[in-house]
């Protein structure tokens, strides 16, 4: 469309170049009537507009690999001491997520929930992430979850340009605090999330440096499989669209179509929950006071009402999520039959399935706009200068990346 067809509702999305650098998406917001309110505090709800897809149905034999980690993970949980909180946790689709990272080899999938309760114990993500101890990384509005995208997904918006914090464990430990709220915001039939990046006014020394983008996406890999649904990134600055570009070959396909490369936002997510500054309607408006107390509210009521679900349908390990946030009247312990033992079949005897039998959404990764004026060589040399770390680490970390 072009500028002079637009009309007073129009939002325009306009790419200029500029030297040594990745095209710039110039976004010109809807235009708002004076009155329009300004929102401070997360939506609780998706837009009206939002549709959820449907999880895909299970082949008979990946049905069985589930009810197989099912019982071995029910087991093993026995024996364990765990708080209602992590059995809780261990839920239908969670038990599915992790088969599937793990190309639904059943050792490797129980491994690594294993590893991941261990992990979220001594990382502290029940105990020492509190908003208390994590608010001032956010006092400037570092990070905002704020509506959700076409999908149902919440929308996490990452500002790197408000950065306030030096760079300590604090940081991460941030991003993990907003993942755990984001999850305890998902509407019922949606299990990820959508990550929102626009690095306009980013300054040199404000984004994450490799190593902890490394750390990241570790975490992300390792204890949040499956939960990430979109990352859409618009002005990226030049090293960080380079080096995009160099390492997104190497990505897992999967993960590839996940990530959107300077395409408008208002594609994927609806207007009225998008913020004018991302190229949608919403005037939204970050007060640290009052937008942490109505999360931290919004999120720990989630949680406790799941909880009360979990309790009052039996407390069963494998329980429905779509049930637990209030979607299902029934919860999995009126659909399984408790009279009849679930028996595990030996591991061996199972073939395990491969990727393409599984079905996926289709790639839709945004290509990376532009090219930047140096070459490959001298653009690995650049981001080395800036991270003090090798490429080649940078690289081997992408290479085993899914998330």
């Amino acid at each position: 469309m072009a500028i002079d067809d637009a009309g007073p509702g129009d939002s325009i999305t306009t790419a200029t170049e500029q030297p040594n650098k990745a095209p710039v998406l110039t976004v010109q917001p809807h235009s708002t009537d004076q009155t329009t309110t300004i929102r401070k505090t997360p939506f609780p709800t998706p837009s009206a507009s939002t549709t959820i897809p449907p999880a895909p149905a299970l082949t008979s034999e990946q049905e069985t690999k589930y009810t197989n980690l099912l019982h071995s993970i029910r087991t093993w949980a026995s024996g364990q001491n765990l708080t209602e909180h992590e059995q809780s946790w261990l839920t239908r689709e969670c038990l599915l997520r992790y088969l599937r990272a793990s190309s639904w080899n059943l050792a490797t999938a129980r491994k690594r929930l294993e590893a991941t309760i261990n992990w979220r114990r001594s990382y502290g993500v029940e105990s020492k992430l509190t908003p208390d101890y994590i608010s001032i990384e956010n006092e400037t509005g570092k990070q905002w979850i704020v509506g959700f995208d076409v999908a149902g997904r919440p929308c996490l918006y990452l500002n790197p340009q408000h950065q306030n914090t030096e760079k300590t464990a604090r940081q991460i430990e941030h991003l993990v605090f907003m993942l755990e709220r984001c999850v305890d915001l998902t509407p019922p039939g949606q299990e990820s999330l959508a990550i929102l990046m626009n690095f306009a006014d980013t300054k040199t020394g404000q984004g994450a440096s490799i190593a902890q983008g490394r750390e990241t996406l570790n975490i992300l890999q390792n204890h949040y499989p499956e939960r990430l649904g979109r990352a859409v990134l618009i002005n990226l600055p030049w090293h960080i669209s380079a080096f995009m570009k160099i390492i997104l070959p190497f990505v897992d396909p999967v993960t590839k179509a996940k990530i959107i490369i300077n395409q408008p936002m208002a594609d994927h997510v609806p207007s009225e929950q998008l913020a004018v500054t991302h190229g949608g309607t919403l005037q939204f408006k970050y007060e640290h006071e009052t937008y942490w107390s109505a999360l931290t509210e919004l999120a720990a009521s989630r949680r406790k009402e799941q909880l009360e679900r979990w309790i009052k349908g039996g407390k069963y390990i494998g329980e429905l999520e779509a049930y637990l946030k209030g979607g299902l009247d029934v919860g999995v312990g009126e659909e399984e039959d408790r009279g009849k033992d679930i028996k595990a079949s030996d591991e061996k005897d199972l073939q395990p399935v491969v990727e393409q039998d599984i079905e996926q959404e289709p790639q839709t990764a945004g290509e990376v706009d532009g090219e930047a004026s140096r070459d490959v060589d001298s653009m690995k040399e650049k981001i080395v200068e800036r991270d003090g770390e090798t490429f080649e680490d940078a690289v081997e970390t992408v290479e085993k990346l899914t998330i």
